[in-house]
């Protein structure tokens, strides 16, 4: 291949790993599971230990455990400025600065601000999630509204 089939390639690779990012903002906060899943390796590792979390190892159990903790909850998560670093042609990783909203159903609510450092897994000609490591720089909590 000549150097520019080979950026090209790069290039596509890189912008499918952002879309695959921006479905997983989108499925999370319209909280459609089911596509969630389909975004993410069998053998997925979850870590959110610097956050204030646990480990959390496969899909099915990433999507279990999320939509058990934000079902009732209105959310918005952004990703901004990604680094991705492809590593070879079916794996990659990246980082991401992120914000997060939730407005929890009990009338907490939480804004974070942080990264996700992450592994991709090229599977069958498509980009999947293998490993996420959820850090914060900074939360801010507060109650319900009180009248």
């Amino acid at each position: 291949m000549d150097d520019f089939a080979v950026s090209f390639e790069v290039s596509k690779d890189v912008e499918a790993i952002k879309q695959l990012k921006a479905r997983y903002f989108r499925l999370l906060d319209t909280k459609d599971w089911d596509g969630m899943r389909g975004l993410f390796t069998d053998d997925l590792v979850v870590d959110t230990t610097g956050s204030g979390g646990g480990v959390i190892v496969g899909g099915d159990a990433f999507v279990g455990f999320v939509s058990s903790h934000l079902s009732d909850a209105v959310t918005v998560h952004h990703g901004h400025t990604p680094e991705i670093t492809l590593t070879s042609p079916s794996e990659a990783t990246g980082i991401w600065a992120m914000e997060d909203r939730i407005w929890f159903a009990n009338g907490h609510a939480m804004t974070g601000f942080g990264h996700y450092h992450e592994t991709y897994a090229k599977i069958d000609g498509s980009w999947r999630i293998a490993s996420s490591t959820l850090t914060r720089l900074r939360v801010d909590m507060t109650g319900p509204a009180t009248a």
